[in-house]
């Protein structure tokens, strides 16, 4: 991929904003169907008569698509352009998202899940890798953050629906609207993103996983990825079961749904401040602040505090969780070059995926175990806690790979 293949700044402002604005409402969706399924957890225990360990593995099978997607489309983003793979993840998202609509038990649900996370997966790295590409070399931190301000803002919409849609129509309708960005944005996307296609050659013929995995890459790939699985693993796991733990705990569903969208409210602010926080004090320093931060907000919820001081808590979580992530993609998309961004991006986000599917099934055995909600944000708090040591590690290690000092550390 050559990076003069794409608009450059200056004369071209007009359709590098169209762009990004295009990629970052795919983004939105991409997090509205990472938190719908949290959010009808209830409504298909309710519907189908499943424990908690099975709804756990409905919500890991989804995730597991995910881990696929990111793999293949942020290595395939490199071989056959950012375009064709950010406009067949939204496509392969909407339409199995919208199928689940339709599903008549818990076993075809779960399948059209898994094939959602296909898109799902392969949609951040591939808008990533665009975004990072089309904009002046110096916004790119900034750029990958703010993109991923869309997860969380995803996620409000979610939760705001649901308080919405769910008590009148149930929870079908809420899997049916994500055929809208199919409709409604690809098409805006086919006639906006540019084509780079023609990028493939000399430098995406050495693109690939080995690149990343040997020589200079090999440590920081690493790291990246094992920082990504416990801070997705803490990030997916509240997405998907915090409204049913609030409900556990005693809270309704109007409420269980409000504390979710505190969370999200909280990881929008995350995205916002973290592209400040990279820029100013460096990605990685500023991850690790971050996640110790989200840690130990969510240890402080096992003292049962007042709902304001719940929510306050849930804020702070969200700003920690997906702040971190944040700025561990802005540090990816920063630091590779070209020819191996999406392959790195889709890594680091592949391998973190472990973290993720197995998020809801371990929160889902510990709740069926009798543990309570505590155990789960003990899981949950534990995993920010480690992204703060990997990520400290990292900072702390000096960094001989050009271009990467002075963002990621």
């Amino acid at each position: 991929m050559t990076e003069n293949l794409l608009p450059a700044p200056g004369p071209h402002r007009g359709r590098i904003a169209a762009v990004v604005i295009v990629c970052w409402l795919f983004v939105v969706f991409d997090g509205y169907d990472l938190i719908v399924y949290g959010n009808v957890i209830a409504s298909l225990q309710r519907e189908w008569g499943i424990g908690p360990g099975e709804a756990g593995t409905i919500g890991s099978v989804g995730l597991a698509g995910m881990l696929v997607g990111a793999l293949v489309a942020g290595r395939l983003s490199d071989a056959v352009g950012r375009r064709w793979a950010v406009l067949g993840t939204v496509v392969v998202l909407s339409v199995f998202t919208g199928l689940c609509a339709l599903a008549d038990g818990p076993i075809v649900f779960a399948a059209l899940r898994f094939c959602a996370g296909l898109g799902l997966g392969g949609l951040v790295p591939t808008s990533n890798a665009m975004v990072a590409e089309i904009v002046p070399a110096r916004w790119r931190p900034a750029a990958a953050t703010l993109n991923m301000s869309g997860v969380p803002l995803g996620g409000c919409v979610a939760a705001v629906a649901g308080l919405w849609i769910i008590p009148e129509w149930g929870w079908r309708p809420m899997f049916a609207i994500a055929v809208l960005p199919a409709l409604v944005l690809v098409p805006v996307a086919v006639l906006v993103l540019p084509s780079d296609a023609d990028g493939r050659g000399k430098n995406t013929a050495r693109a690939g996983f080995g690149a990343i995995l040997r020589g200079e890459w090999r440590t920081p790939s690493l790291l990246f990825a094992a920082a990504t699985v416990a801070t997705l693993l803490a990030w997916y796991g509240l997405g998907t079961w915090l409204p049913k733990l609030m409900q556990e705990a005693g809270t309704d569903l109007g409420g269980s749904l409000r504390f979710a969208l505190a969370l999200n409210l909280g990881a929008v602010l995350g995205s916002l401040g973290t592209a400040w926080a990279g820029m100013r004090f460096g990605a990685v320093r500023s991850g690790a602040v971050a996640a110790l931060l989200a840690g130990a907000g969510l240890l402080a919820l096992l003292a049962s505090p007042p709902p304001a001081v719940t929510v306050a808590l849930l804020v702070v979580a969200g700003v920690g969780t997906h702040g971190t992530q944040c700025l561990v993609i802005a540090a990816i998309a920063t630091a590779y070059p070209a020819a191996l961004r999406g392959t790195a991006l889709g890594w680091a986000l592949g391998v973190g995926r472990i973290g993720a599917v197995a998020a809801p099934q371990l929160a889902g055995w510990l709740l069926g175990a009798g543990g309570g909600p505590a155990s789960s944000f003990v899981l949950f708090a534990g995993a920010a806690l480690i992204t703060a040591l990997v990520l400290g590690a990292l900072a702390r290690r000096p960094v001989g790979v050009v271009g990467m000092a002075p963002i990621v550390v």
